[in-house]
């Protein structure tokens, strides 16, 4: 699956997603007057999403969608959620379903069939809320990754699994040294069992369908990741609104220019709210802004610049 998207991102010349992490406070607020219900929000939330992927499909090679903004509005949100990730595949653009799933053993497994899989009923199989990827708490350990890994070579599929989170306080645990095993830090070692468990899983650009997620506001750690695992594609939030720039992310990528694709959530879903796109429609503030981000990246990782 990962070479899939690395050439779908090379030939859009984009290394970014749209993030579609929708709440109904992001929403214009001529969507919003008189919703009163959980269905009616989220009715007007797939309509927004799905004008979103209409508009960026053209250039854009993947949305994140992220399951607690649609979990929270309960039945409804989670048809959405499922609607919204169809769309998507309807579309031509592959998607990550942002869930950050996982436990042990068989419940692994039920996760994965929910998300990456598929479970049989009667004489027929079902993916209740397919993606292309799913991100996955790997700090559970191997027993805990592996039924998602199975899942990846049978189905096609990819993971991107929690190394170096985005967020300030990650470093209390992650970034915790420890003695006595192959690498200094706890996320380092992470990304080594990564890269241990995804060798099978390898494509033609040497990366492997076992990925990481490593944000964007970790330049120093992103670069050590990347020096160390040659073949871990990276997943990176915190671009934008979290304080990740364009700059920050030459380290991510390898010589050829492949190893990680960016995402972009309040960023691009709420750029109408912007005063550089004040008074375009919301659909067309969010193209205009992921056509900047896309000229931002190419220059920093493409140019150099």
């Amino acid at each position: 699956m990962i070479d899939k998207l690395i050439e779908k991102m090379d030939n859009l010349k984009n290394p970014s997603l749209l993030g579609l992490d929708t709440i109904f406070e992001y929403l214009p607020e001529k969507m919003t007057k008189g919703i009163n219900t959980l269905e009616d929000a989220a009715k007007v939330i797939k309509e927004f999403n799905f004008k979103l992927i209409d508009k960026l499909a053209p250039i854009v090679a993947c949305v994140k969608i992220q399951a607690a903004c649609y979990e929270m509005l309960g039945v409804a949100g989670m048809q959405v959620y499922k609607n919204t990730l169809d769309y998507a595949r309807k579309n031509g653009m592959y998607s990550i379903a942002d869930v950050k799933r996982n436990d042990i053993g068989s419940t692994a497994g039920f996760y994965s069939k929910a998300y990456l899989g598929k479970i049989k009923i009667g004489d027929k199989e079902y993916t209740p809320f397919e993606g292309d990827f799913a991100t996955i708490n790997g700090y559970l350990g191997e027993d805990g990754l592996i039924p998602f890994i199975d899942d990846c070579k049978k189905y096609d599929k990819g993971i991107f699994v929690l190394v170096k989170t985005s967020n300030p306080s990650s470093s209390q645990i992650q970034n915790l040294e420890v003695k006595g095993v192959e690498y200094k830090t706890v996320y380092e070692n992470m990304a080594g069992l990564l890269n241990k468990l995804g060798e099978s899983t390898r494509g033609k650009y040497g990366y492997s369908d076992v990925g990481a997620v490593v944000g964007a506001t970790h330049p120093n750690e992103a670069e050590i990741l990347r020096n160390t695992f040659k073949n871990i594609f990276f997943l990176v939030p915190g671009y934008g609104a979290q304080g990740g720039t364009a700059k920050d992310l030459k380290c991510f990528f390898d010589k050829d220019k492949h190893g990680a694709i960016i995402n972009n959530s309040r960023g691009l879903i709420c750029a109408y709210k912007m005063d550089k796109y004040k008074g375009m429609e919301f659909d067309k503030a969010c193209y205009a802004a992921a056509v900047d981000m896309r000229e931002e990246l190419y220059k920093s990782i493409y140019q150099g610049v």
